[in-house]
């Protein structure tokens, strides 16, 4: 079952990188999902095409993920002018000397 968790996690970064679209009827899910439905297979049946469409939602799943934390780490450190000491120490998760612990 490994496509399903493969396919939820799609759903939450779908939902990350379009957040105020109803994603239900939205056409990258439908397709997807169209597609995870075509290369369905039974335990019987040896599918090729079944490992190349799992390859390809992982690899989509981590794209997804990566240009999410992209976004975010540009977000987060990209430049706002100057900042103060203190401010730069925090940002990287250091204290100064004299602030108290």
């Amino acid at each position: 079952m490994a496509g399903v968790s493969t396919i939820r996690n799609i759903i939450s970064e779908l939902r990350h990188a379009i957040p105020k679209e109803n994603l239900k009827n939205h056409i990258t899910l439908r397709y997807i999902v169209g597609e995870f439905r075509k290369y369905q297979t039974t335990d019987e049946q040896l599918c090729k095409a079944k490992e190349e469409m799992k390859f390809m939602a992982e690899t989509y799943l981590c794209y997804l993920k990566s240009s999410r934390l992209c976004q975010q780490i540009h977000h987060d450190f990209h430049g706002k002018g100057e900042r103060t000491i203190e401010e730069t120490a925090k940002m990287v998760g250091f204290k100064l000397p004299h602030d108290p612990k």
